[in-house]
């Protein structure tokens, strides 16, 4: 069990404080920061702009079968919308990815200079609208953020860095029971993919109880602010010829 419990620690601090001489360099902290992001922003969309995701897509197709059933509180239209805009920043990303082919640290740079415009670009128009939005400023904001989060997804899918998908949780979940030495695996990777999970609660956390306390437009803040520390992380890293870039 001690032995268990100081590998977890370990794992923990290897992707907080990565070798930048390994297989993914910088990435695996800045992966945690872009998980942070999806806790607030889909903490946005469901709490202000009334139960739809714009990051999880599992959660939309479910909440468009239950509007079907005539379910009160989904819209089919803006899960529509959110899986839409969701697919066309995903196809974005996959444009960008064949644009910057050679770099893992020049994509992720890209990927997330954009997103950092979209959700300014969001944040901006919940102020100019008032929050919480409906009508067409609604769908505005679920295109905007939709496009940010497929672009996100696809870049992440690309860079591959193993339990840090920055979304989906349920294998990291999986992962951590299936993998653990009492199902019969070697090692359940326990430290890294808490830290994945621990993230996402946090930004999900700090994004409701913002909007809990009337602010609102506070979420879409603070995810601008943790994709620009994430931008500001990778930049020292633009040109870098190390293992982990290729």
């Amino acid at each position: 069990m001690q032995i268990a419990f100081r590998t977890t620690l370990q794992e923990a601090h290897d992707t907080l404080v990565p070798d930048l001489g390994g297989r993914h360099g910088p990435l695996p902290p800045l992966m945690l920061g872009l998980t942070v992001v999806t806790g607030l922003v889909d903490a946005f969309s469901y709490l202000a702009l009334g139960h739809v995701f714009v990051a999880n897509m599992t959660g939309n197709v479910v909440f468009m079968a239950f509007s079907l059933a005539g379910a009160s509180g989904f819209s089919v239209l803006a899960s529509v919308l959110s899986l839409v805009s969701f697919a066309v920043g995903a196809a974005g990303g996959g444009l960008l990815i064949h644009r910057v082919t050679t770099h893992r640290g020049k994509l992720l740079l890209a990927g997330t200079g954009l997103q950092v415009v979209l959700v300014l670009a969001a944040w901006l128009i919940g102020l100019w609208v008032g929050l919480p939005a409906g009508g067409g400023d609604r769908w505005a904001l679920i295109v905007v953020l939709g496009l940010a989060m497929g672009l996100q997804n696809a870049v992440v899918r690309r860079l591959a860095v193993p339990d840090l998908t920055t979304t989906v949780l349920t294998m990291t979940v999986t992962g951590i029971a299936s993998d653990a030495r009492l199902a019969g695996g070697t090692s359940s990777k326990a430290g890294r993919r808490l830290l994945s999970a621990l993230a996402m609660f946090l930004g999900a956390l700090a994004g409701a109880a913002l909007i809990g306390h009337g602010h609102a437009d506070l979420p879409l803040l603070f995810a601008w602010v943790a994709l620009t520390l994430v931008v500001a992380g990778l930049l020292p890293h633009r040109r870098s010829t190390l293992a982990w870039t290729q």
